[in-house]
């Protein structure tokens, strides 16, 4: 049975038609962390990238299916702690493909739910840099998924919202009242260190104290972790969750205690991706 370098070499076979020409740039969504969620195009431009330029949220797991002669250049963001600013990472995008490099820039979940590709898009267009942008599973739908919770449903809720609890001037100043309206689903990235000011928020426009919510903390992988609650109830029990969690917010994290399918395993194991594929 073939191992996964060899199916990684399959995959850099099945590519070298295409690494002629001058260098490029692949914006690719590394979805929520389980690498079983990569998309077959991601793999593919992994296997042949000459360099990568990934962020934190990109789990070891998705790293191992890179080349292993690509250049590894890590440019991840934390709270109040950037490795690299977004203004260099956008100049090393376009220097790199400069020198006749296929570049892919991997990002966790997708690159434009909360991700800057399309800030780095703009950077790359201005300087003349060819790009191409492979989705991801952006973490609300993936860890939404692995948590049980449905993000709609015909009983509770009949649109969703997508907001960031952390703001570029690092506040989290966002629109209440929009996210109070009743029968929707609201998921906060970035929002566990301001959860307390969220609920006490979203409970003074009006939302019900003990509307249900939810903390997932590493979705998808083998730290996923759920919390559920209320608005009331959710901030002093996440004691303990570290980021990167997400926050869901509305009436179907009810559904959670049925529908939770989902047990992270006690150590990660390493099975071969090709089985997943030819299952």
């Amino acid at each position: 049975m073939k191992s996964d370098q060899d199916f990684l070499r399959s995959l850099m076979r099945d590519s070298d038609c295409t690494r002629q020409g001058a260098g490029t740039v692949h914006l690719v969504g590394a979805g929520p962390g389980d690498p079983e969620l990569l998309t077959l195009r991601a793999l593919r431009l992994l296997a042949r990238a000459d360099a990568i330029v990934y962020d934190h949220l990109v789990s070891p797991q998705v790293l191992d299916f890179v080349s292993p002669e690509a250049e590894r250049i890590y440019a991840g963001k934390q709270r109040n702690r950037h490795s690299m600013p977004q203004h260099d990472i956008n100049l090393l995008l376009v220097r790199l493909a400069r020198q006749g490099k296929h570049v892919v820039r991997l990002k966790g979940g997708d690159p434009f739910v909360f991700g800057r590709g399309g800030e780095e898009m703009q950077a790359l267009a201005q300087h003349g840099v060819p790009f191409e942008v492979v989705p991801g599973i952006t973490a609300a739908c993936g860890v939404s998924c692995y948590a049980g919770i449905p993000l709609t449903h015909r009983d509770h809720a009949q649109s969703c919202l997508f907001v960031t609890g952390h703001l570029k001037d690092g506040s989290c100043d966002l629109d209440w009242p929009a996210l109070a309206r009743p029968r929707q689903t609201v998921v906060i990235y970035m929002g566990l260190s301001a959860l307390d000011e969220i609920c006490a928020q979203l409970k003074a426009h009006g939302v019900a104290a003990d509307m249900p919510a939810a903390a997932v903390q590493q979705g998808t992988t083998a730290q996923h972790r759920v919390v559920t609650g209320t608005l009331d109830t959710l901030p002093q029990r996440v004691a303990g969750l570290k980021s990167p969690s997400l926050i869901i917010v509305g009436e179907v994290v009810r559904l959670h205690d049925t529908l939770a399918w989902f047990e992270p395993p006690a150590a990660e194991v390493d099975a071969p991706l090709e089985l997943a594929l030819s299952a």
